[in-house]
């Protein structure tokens, strides 16, 4: 190997280390009530990435609070609120949602942001669509 060839290498390797890769990342999602006529499909921005971690020997002789790892989350994030058409006087048609606009890695604070392993499947819409774009319902 040429001597340009490896420390290019170990230069990616070492930036690697240090980088992350989290960043805000298009998501849709779909929103519906049982009580109203229409499931709203709404475009936003979660976080999402890579954070570097590193797994500690001797995991029994710690709290458990040092074993927590970082984790893509939000750094600065905004609300959002949409009506979701369709709904009977009785029912609240407001639904508001987090828009990330800077993400970093960092403890998952459950105060604002879903901790859990895996996502669970249920991203699907069982009455018909109403679009969201913009500021607008279309």
């Amino acid at each position: 190997m040429t001597a340009t060839y490896l420390m290019s290498m170990l230069f990616g390797l070492a930036c690697g280390q240090v980088m992350s890769f989290c960043f805000p990342t298009e998501y849709t999602m779909h929103v519906e009530r049982k009580e109203c006529a229409y499931c709203l499909t709404i475009n936003t921005t979660i976080c999402a990435g890579y954070c570097m971690t590193r797994d500690i020997n001797g995991k029994l002789f710690l709290p458990k609070y040092a074993l927590s790892q970082d984790v893509c989350t939000y750094k600065d994030f905004m609300y959002k609120t949409v009506e979701i058409p369709g709904c009977p006087r009785h029912v609240t048609p407001y639904f508001s949602y987090p828009v990330a606009v800077s993400c970093n890695c960092g403890k998952c604070n459950t105060d604002y942001s879903d901790c859990i392993h895996e996502a669970i499947k249920t991203n699907y819409c069982t009455k018909p669509q109403k679009s969201y774009v913009v500021g607008f319902s279309i």
